[in-house]
């Protein structure tokens, strides 16, 4: 018999998708935006995923499928193409994750790399493409691994929060709202993807000890450990680099907080965790998205192409390829604040819509409908945020995601009009 993931290898699942990159990718953009409140932006956001997670727990147990969201949202909601149009956009999700990712390990990847060679986006095709090579021959990071994986992360990670914080000057942090309130909530949902990650807890729930009792104790752990970190590392950037400093190095900033203190060393040191952490995060993103697809092709809620595997073993080979190319496009053409916006403002839907299932579920998964109708009122606003954000500036970029998500709901509305009602 096959060895059941424990309460720590499950916990790892979700640390490990929520710091696979997020925190590399986004701290600069978060303190650009939020400014010296940006402890205050991350604590809020981890605030939004535990209240979801909590949902994704009752759901979970309720209903045991690997479609995860796209299973929750069919079961809570009759009507035809609402549950096809959230897979669409968790799909979508993915994509704009994988590209984040990407996008991370090429910047950080290039500051080992001389000036004259290739640059960030090479970098970027490469760990894509090695990966998508790696998930079609059928490697998988078992939980073990994972679990391995996160502790050198979080021991990096505390390393650096402890030793910096020598450094840190208050007068960094004055005023809290330096660029005003409404910029700090606008930070909250521009990099609320840093948070996407622990949904992927419920999917292992079949290969988990004791789900009853672990699911949702990983989760909460996972996205409690997840904000803590996420707050003593900004703080500790915050309180080490100047603003000009910050916005010169945005994209890879964690690593260049590192310098003050630890020198060199630490700047290498930070730089092979977040290639470490986006690495591991773009193969077990991938893995997952993949099979997400053609779970959903297989239920007629993405085109059948999706659900084409070989045939003797189950790899989707189709949706990694498409979902590759996908994610590769996007993080060569597009800028690291559209990539973040994109992922953010789909997930913060998907968490919506999710949080909306449990609530209209509350009594058949026993969960206190207070709690997904919070987490559904806060996601909801945060998109809201977001928007209104993008709209003063940034209007293309928000044409963008009205035209992306406009594009799904056209898709969805054919495969509805040619299939009907899906079974719920």
């Amino acid at each position: 018999m096959q060895k059941k993931l424990s309460l720590a290898e499950v916990t790892a699942i979700g640390i490990g998708g929520m710091i696979g990159g997020g925190i590399f990718a986004v701290l600069g953009l978060a303190i650009a935006v939020a400014g010296h409140a940006v402890a205050f932006a991350l604590l809020a956001g981890g605030v939004i995923a535990l209240l979801t997670g909590i949902s994704y727990a009752h759901l979970g147990l309720e209903f045991r499928n690997d479609g995860g969201s796209f299973t929750y949202i069919e079961k809570a909601f009759t009507a035809p193409g609402i549950a096809g149009f959230a897979g669409w956009l968790l799909v979508a999700g993915y994509v704009g994750t994988l590209a984040l990712y990407a996008s991370a390990f090429g910047a950080y990847g290039a500051t080992f790399l001389p000036e004259s060679a290739a640059g960030a986006g090479v970098l970027a095709a490469v760990v894509l493409t090695g990966f998508l090579v790696i998930n079609l021959v059928g490697a998988k990071l078992s939980g073990g691994v994972e679990l391995g994986v996160v502790a050198i992360k979080l021991a990096i990670l505390a390393l650096f929060a402890v030793i910096a914080a020598t450094g840190i000057k208050a007068s960094h942090f004055t005023p809290v709202f330096d660029h005003g309130f409404p910029a700090a909530l606008s930070a909250v949902a521009l990099i609320f993807v840093a948070y996407e990650g622990f949904e992927l807890i419920p999917n292992a729930i079949d290969e988990m000890a004791a789900p009853e009792r672990n699911l949702k104790r990983a989760i909460v752990i996972a996205i409690c450990l997840t904000t803590l970190i996420y707050v003593a590392v900004a703080v500790v950037a915050l309180g080490n680099l100047t603003p000009a400093e910050i916005a010169k190095d945005q994209e890879y900033v964690l690593a260049v907080a590192a310098r003050p203190m630890l020198g060199q060393f630490g700047f290498t040191l930070i730089a092979a965790a977040a290639l470490l952490s986006t690495a591991s995060a773009i193969n077990a993103t991938l893995f997952g998205a993949a099979r997400l697809a053609m779970v959903m092709a297989r239920e007629r809620a993405l085109p059948a192409i999706f659900s084409m595997r070989e045939r003797n073993r189950p790899i989707p080979y189709v949706a990694l390829i498409l979902l590759t190319v996908l994610s590769l496009a996007f993080a060569l053409f597009a800028p690291l604040e559209e990539i973040s916006l994109f992922a953010s403002a789909t997930f913060l839907l998907i968490f919506f819509a999710v949080n909306l299932a449990a609530f209209r579920l509350s009594r058949r998964i026993a969960i206190k409908p207070v709690v997904p109708l919070a987490g559904c009122l806060l996601c909801f606003a945060s998109f809201l945020v977001l928007v209104w954000h993008t709209f003063q500036t940034d209007p293309v970029g928000l044409l963008f995601l009205a035209g992306a998500y406009g594009v799904a709901a056209v898709l969805e509305c054919a495969l509805v009009l040619r299939h009907g009602r899906r079974p719920a």
